[in-house]
């Protein structure tokens, strides 16, 4: 069985970006297992209580559910132009202390959107910046901009076009493959 953790950089309860996650993770195969991994309650990252051995209890979970899953998919609304800042902080926490990335070889796979018509290219590029440093290889084609998110989503959040969702079968199927290839 192959794990997934699911990080999810919108906060917000009736989030677009989860509900696009949600149901992208869905197209998975059978044989994988899809965990969220919340990042909402994560103390922002300071070194000091790495070094000084006093590391919150959120880290320590969070850092644990990394640890037990193959490969991610990071969903992400954009903000200013950038990623949330709580996916960013989720990002150093599961990257240090230094010498114990978490992250290391798990592939990735980058879902952005937004209301407006760039679907989030901003944010997911500076992730992208990120997962190069952290060694997480990562889908590159096709890329998953999602843009004007409102107007495929139903009153339930719930995928009304079959386009969109034919797109995420495709996004989620180039990221089986590359999991495939990372795989031991």
């Amino acid at each position: 069985m192959t794990k997934v953790g699911l990080i999810i950089g919108s906060l917000r309860k009736g989030s677009y970006t989860r509900a696009i996650a949600t149901q992208a993770a869905e197209l998975l195969p059978k044989d994988f297992e899809v965990t969220d991994l919340a990042i909402g309650d994560l103390p922002l990252y300071n070194q000091d209580f790495d070094d000084e051995g006093n590391v919150p209890e959120q880290w320590s979970r969070f850092r644990q559910e990394l640890s037990d899953v193959d490969a991610i998919i990071f969903a992400t609304p954009e903000y200013n132009r950038g990623l949330p800042a709580a996916l960013k902080n989720a990002i150093d926490v599961g990257s240090r202390p230094y010498g114990k990335n978490l992250w290391d070889q798990k592939p990735a796979v980058i879902i952005s959107d937004t209301p407006g018509a760039m679907g989030g290219f901003g944010a997911n590029h500076q992730i992208r910046q990120s997962l190069v440093f952290l060694n997480m290889p990562t889908v590159q084609q096709p890329e998953a901009y999602i843009g004007n998110v409102t107007s495929f989503l139903d009153d339930n959040l719930k995928i009304t076009n079959d386009g969109t969702i034919k797109y995420l079968q495709s996004i989620m199927d180039a990221f089986v493959d590359l999991i495939g290839r990372y795989q031991k």
